[in-house]
């Protein structure tokens, strides 16, 4: 039976909307949530997927064209349908179609793009919008989806399921709050996933129109370089598209690591991103990784119920950040329930009747630990297949694409962002490396400056940091000072009832008492941690810190009263004698 596409409404003061793209031509097939047009508002852009399966027989309005809330728009029906009725019901002729495209291969012979960027993660979209801001005509290639893992798999779904995750937790103990709750509190793990892919899309959404409002060409498909000006684009159903341009911004992202672990292949063991898709939630589950991935997912399903057990080839969990916090933040975890077994090397996983069972050696002990589940999250790489970077003669190191302070490659007129560097793995990194890139492309001398990249881990409470670490200032032989203040003398702490091992730690020089590293543990940490970037950024004092007014009751104070600490004259908690 046909189906008929009619423009929706998105909010309640919509009344018309504009055709922007559609992702599907006349005669393909489409299967029930494939993205079919996008819907562009005067606040917005949305996407609409299909609800049924079946073949696009009809466009009736076109890109670029308006229609009515209500009005038809399409129509989905099977091969052999007979649509006739249909369309004169509608009033509309069933005329051939003849297919079109925003990007011609004719039109591209000619067509020289000042910019192309490879990947519309949250490097490659930044980099197109701001090279486009500057004057530049840009095309984005992009072979997935715009958003790129942080939007679509990663930083943002992970955040939405572990907000839940603290919402439930609290639940579970709100007489703490002074809240009773009569009967059970569940988690709705299918509305919980729906919630995500409501929040990502509407996301990914945003991202396509300001795409569109900065005049930025989309064209999906996978980029590999024929020469250093060119490139072609396998599009959706398999033809070739020729696209030129004077530069190039290699952002293509990264993927999970797979180590040569025996039984990795057995169905149950996953990488994160299925882990955020689990068709429900495991009742164990072992983490091979204690990295930051590791330990969020591992935070995430403790909290739901699941027994959790993490498995960390390195002495320590959490190698990135200061020692200190990490062996506290690997207390709480075990207080909680999550076991941790650290210097642990896996050697195989097994499947013992459906039972998944890790085999790791710890010491000259052999450990066995059984889950429904297998999460694999021992780090990324860059993600470079397919690109052709050889024929162009690009260079790359066992880290990803080599590149310079101004994010330019060894070829001239191409550069790389984000994730394919190897640099530093954050998104707002790649967004950063982005803007740089950009601004050289189109004459604004810039170089990355990584001294001040805050770095924030999920878990509850938060942790976040920013600069050196005190085993890195020991190593480097700097002298230097340390100030700390335990969030259990924070009043806002203690409302939020995360006291437990919290605190703000600062590495100072000792000489001038410029403030060198940052190190928070407690609630907001993550929002916290923008002050001491911005005081590295600046070469900021801890006395310039200490004279801030800070605002009351906050978790903030606390980031005063550890810069009070370095010199030993907190206000809130005892001297240190």
């Amino acid at each position: 039976m046909a189906y008929i596409l009619v423009m929706p409404k998105f909010g309640l003061t919509m009344s018309e909307g504009s055709i922007a793209k559609w992702h599907k031509k006349e005669g393909d097939a489409v299967k029930k949530g494939d993205e079919l047009f996008d819907v562009e508002t005067d606040k917005l852009t949305n996407t609409v997927s299909a609800e049924e399966d079946g073949i696009l027989r009809k466009i009736i309005v076109d890109k670029g064209k308006s229609a009515k809330v209500a009005e038809p728009v399409g129509i989905i029906a099977q091969a052999d349908e007979d649509i006739t009725d249909v369309l004169s019901n509608l009033g509309i002729e069933n005329s051939n179609f003849e297919e079109k495209s925003t990007v011609s291969k004719e039109e591209n012979k000619s067509n020289i793009k000042d910019v192309i960027v490879i990947g519309g993660g949250p490097g490659g979209y930044v980099a197109a919008i701001r090279a486009a801001q500057l004057g530049a005509q840009v095309t984005l290639v992009e072979k997935e989806y715009l958003g790129g893992t942080c939007l679509n798999v990663g930083c943002i779904p992970t955040k939405v399921l572990l907000h839940t995750a603290e919402l439930y937790e609290e639940m579970l103990n709100s007489n703490i709050f002074g809240i009773k709750i009569d009967g059970n509190v569940s988690v709705d793990w299918s509305s919980l996933q729906k919630r995500k892919e409501e929040i990502t899309s509407q996301l990914v959404n945003g991202v396509t129109g300001l795409l569109r409002l900065n005049n930025i060409e989309v064209v999906k498909g996978q980029a590999s370089f024929k020469d250093k000006n060119t490139i072609d684009v396998k599009v959706e159903d398999g033809s070739i598209i020729t696209l030129k341009a004077k530069n190039f911004i290699i952002a293509t992202g990264s993927k999970p690591f797979t180590p040569p672990i025996e039984g990795i292949d057995f169905k149950g063991v996953v990488d994160s991103t299925e882990a955020l898709a689990f068709k429900e939630i495991p009742k164990e589950l072992v983490i091979i990784g204690g990295g930051v991935i590791g330990i969020e997912f591992a935070t995430l399903f403790n909290s739901f119920g699941t027994k959790v057990t993490v498995l960390e080839m390195l002495p320590y969990i959490l190698p990135p950040i200061d020692r200190e916090i990490s062996e506290i933040v690997k207390m709480k975890l075990s207080m909680e329930g999550i076991n941790i077994h650290t210097s642990a090397q896996v050697t195989s996983i097994e499947n013992n009747n459906g039972k998944l069972e890790v085999v790791a050696k710890v010491g000259n002990d052999e450990l066995r630990v059984a889950g429904d589940k297998v999460l694999v999250s021992v780090g990324r790489r860059a993600l470079t297949e397919g690109l052709n970077l050889d024929l162009v003669g690009i260079k790359t190191n066992k880290k990803g694409i080599e590149v310079n302070k101004r994010l330019e490659t060894n070829i001239k007129g191409i550069y790389a962002i984000g994730d394919v560097t190897g640099i530093n793995m954050l998104a707002h990194v790649a967004s950063e490396q982005g803007i740089v890139a950009a601004e050289n492309i189109m004459g604004i001398n810039k170089e990355m400056n990584y001294k001040a990249i805050p770095a924030c881990i999920y878990t509850k409470p938060e942790i976040a940091s920013v600069g050196i670490t005190e085993e890195e200032a020991k190593k480097s032989g700097i002298e230097y000072k340390v100030g700390k203040f335990m969030l259990s003398n924070n009043g806002k702490a203690l409302i939020a009832n995360e006291i437990e091992g919290t605190m703000v730690k600062i590495i100072a020089d000792t000489k001038y008492g410029e403030i060198l590293g940052m190190h928070i543990y407690g609630p907001r940490a993550t929002d916290l941690i923008i002050e001491g970037a911005l005081a590295l950024r600046l070469e900021a004092t801890v006395d310039e810190i200490v004279t801030t007014i800070h605002p009351h009751p906050t978790v903030s104070e606390s980031i005063k009263e550890a810069a009070l600490s370095v010199n030993n004259i907190a206000i809130h908690s005892a001297p240190v004698k």
